[in-house]
């Protein structure tokens, strides 16, 4: 929805996110439509900005708003706190919520409302990033003039970069960093390769002119290779607050963190293909 409000619909990019449902491959954590949202202000930050720290920054923070917007309207930004439901529950519990209680419906309301509340966030956020010398922040820049490659601002950017992604894909991860908009839950960098096998498994099952559903990328082995591979690094900790034990003040104190190698283990288990 998003992609299309802002006239640059990207059907591949769309795809990828199914495994958010469920709050990343149907283990609760924040909504998938939070996930969505964040890639979407990537992508219209990349448009606006070009590749770069300052794209990277407007990412994050724009993605920062959505989770408030998102947290203020629910109370809850994960999807086991508004569901009940995760991967653990029985068929009977999935049946009673999407079945009888009417919780696809609920879900595609929740869309519906919150797409453009969404934009606006977004759009405000870029807007007042455009008017900024630098979005990234003075204090981690400072000493770059001499580099001949930008520092890094979000975790999930550099993932992005070491598994040899796009700039475009690079800069639509980037406001996943800290556990999307540095708000601490689940490793964006996790989602950011969740995103990339599953915009994958999407291109293969288009090439072979089939139809992409939710199941092919739970059914995947390489989407669970990865959350195992995640898992070993992270010592079984889902959370970036728990991983990092703290949650980012904001954009300057994650790219410090970032450059100082923060989650650097982490980020190479990742990049493994």
């Amino acid at each position: 929805m998003l992609d299309r409000a802002f006239e640059h619909p990207q059907e591949l990019e769309e795809k990828g996110t199914m495994p958010f449902a469920g709050g990343i491959m149907q283990h609760g954590y924040q909504c998938g439509m939070i996930w969505g949202a964040a890639l979407a202000a990537g992508a219209e930050a990349h448009r606006r900005f070009g590749p770069g720290p300052k794209a990277e920054a407007a990412a994050i923070r724009a993605a920062s708003r959505v989770v408030e917007s998102f947290r203020t309207r629910h109370g809850e930004i994960n999807c086991f706190e508004i569901t009940n439901l995760d991967k653990s529950s029985s068929t009977w519990e999935m049946i009673n919520f999407f079945l009888i209680k009417g919780g696809t419906i609920g879900c595609f309301k929740m869309a519906s409302w919150y797409a453009p509340l969404a934009f606006e966030e977004i759009d405000t956020a870029l807007t007042d990033a455009a008017g900024t010398e630098d979005a990234a922040g003075t204090p981690f820049l400072r000493d770059e003039a001499e580099e001949q490659e930008p520092p890094p601002v979000s975790c999930a950017a550099l993932l992005a970069r070491k598994m040899g992604r796009s700039e475009e894909h690079a800069m639509m991860a980037s406001g996943l960093a800290g556990g999307i908009g540095l708000c601490g839950g689940a490793c964006g960098a996790l989602g950011a390769a969740i995103w990339f096998q599953a915009m994958e498994v999407s291109r293969e099952k288009r090439e072979k002119k089939g139809k992409v559903r939710y199941e092919d990328h739970l059914r995947d082995p390489r989407g669970q290779a990865l959350i195992d591979r995640f898992l070993k690094a992270s010592d079984f900790r889902f959370e970036c607050s728990e991983i990092v034990g703290r949650v980012f003040e904001d954009v300057a104190d994650h790219a410090e963190y970032v450059r100082s190698g923060g989650c650097r283990e982490l980020i190479e288990a990742l990049a493994q293909e």
